[in-house]
């Protein structure tokens, strides 16, 4: 059987920017081909939930990677397919162990598609993505994202974590990255974006009209929501875990049915302009996680990121870039009467 090397992701999560490093990757060996191995549980396993036990057995696999085997029916246990990873297995139970690629194993697979590079040198490229396109592999969406892409484009990416991947963008927020080219530009812009060096600037269409001072600073910290794990919420640090972070919010335009407005992030906490916005009382258009709604024929959420800004790790240039207004977003401004130029 042929195995292979890749770095498999853990975290499922996107974010508005969220610096990623090599310590969350899990190196796995996967299977390329099937093949069917019988287990048998020795004294050492005896009491083990089926997966640690499985990490005994067949110790060149992760155990991320064997958890997968299991819920795919792959795992065979006195004679019957064993569904759960923690299961207890006893001393003498025998089956069997089907190692065959997962679609998370075959999810790191280059994949021709056409990218919007701004700027690109040996050292990085800027990539403006769109809405709708998934920046990195995760469950749901095994294929057709943005690594996928920098696999298929660059024979480099293969060699870096994540394909070059510093920071991420959720699905339906477009606009600007920058992406690596080498480890060492990799390394450097990771601790640019952790000493929040990396200046980046979106645009949001939220619901409601803007009340007060045209400039605000919103700073409430961001975690997991207590009453809903699959989304992100203002918390109290002295009552659930979370991450201090900060949003500087300008009016652009105002109308009757919501605002236009320029958000700068000093912090990158996962979906923070989307939490901070709704917290102050105005959800992104087609942000329906957090109290938005579809309107002016926006669907998506309504937020693009417009500039992005960084010195070279390589050369010590200043870069700075910007990308206009998509047309699904520019439809939507027209719609609600919104005045802007880029």
């Amino acid at each position: 059987m042929k195995l292979s090397k890749l770095i498999i992701s853990t975290d499922p999560t996107a974010s508005d920017l969220h610096p990623v490093a090599d310590e969350g990757a899990e190196e796995a060996l996967v299977a390329d081909v099937s093949e069917t191995r019988p287990l048998r549980m020795g004294e050492a396993q005896h009491g083990m939930r089926l997966d640690r036990a499985l990490v005994d057995l067949v110790p060149e696999f992760s155990r991320s990677y064997l958890q997968q085997l299991i819920e795919s029916g792959a795992v065979t246990l006195l004679g019957q397919v064993a569904h759960k990873a923690a299961a207890k297995v006893r001393v003498g139970d025998t089956g069997a162990i089907e190692l065959r690629p997962t679609l998370q194993s075959q999810a790191f697979k280059p994949e021709a598609m056409a990218l919007d590079v701004v700027f690109e040198d040996p050292h990085l490229r800027v990539i403006n993505k769109p809405a709708g396109l998934v920046v990195h592999p995760a469950p749901g969406n095994w294929s057709g994202t943005l690594l996928n892409g920098l696999l298929a484009r660059d024979a480099q990416a293969s060699l870096l974590p994540r394909a070059g991947i510093v920071h991420r963008l959720d699905k339906d927020t477009s606009g600007l990255m920058v992406v690596a080219r080498t480890r060492s530009a990799m390394d450097a812009l990771v601790a640019l974006i952790a000493a929040r060096e990396v200046s980046r600037q979106y645009l949001a269409l939220a619901h409601k009209p803007w009340v007060g001072a045209r400039q605000r600073t919103v700073e409430l910290p961001v975690g997991r929501d207590p009453r809903n794990r699959l989304r992100m919420a203002a918390v109290d640090l002295g009552l659930h875990a979370g991450k201090t972070a900060r949003t500087d919010i300008t009016l652009l335009d105002n109308t009757d049915q919501g605002c236009f407005v320029r958000c700068a992030l000093h912090t990158g906490r996962t979906h923070q302009i989307r939490v901070h916005m709704s917290a102050i009382g105005h959800a992104l258009v087609g942000d329906t996680l957090y109290g938005g709604a579809p309107a002016a024929g926006l669907a998506r959420q309504a937020l693009h990121a417009t500039r992005l800004a960084f010195v070279h790790p390589a050369t010590g240039e200043a870069l700075s870039f910007q990308a206009p207004v998509p047309p699904d977003l520019r439809a939507a401004l027209a719609a609600w009467g919104v005045s802007y130029n880029d």
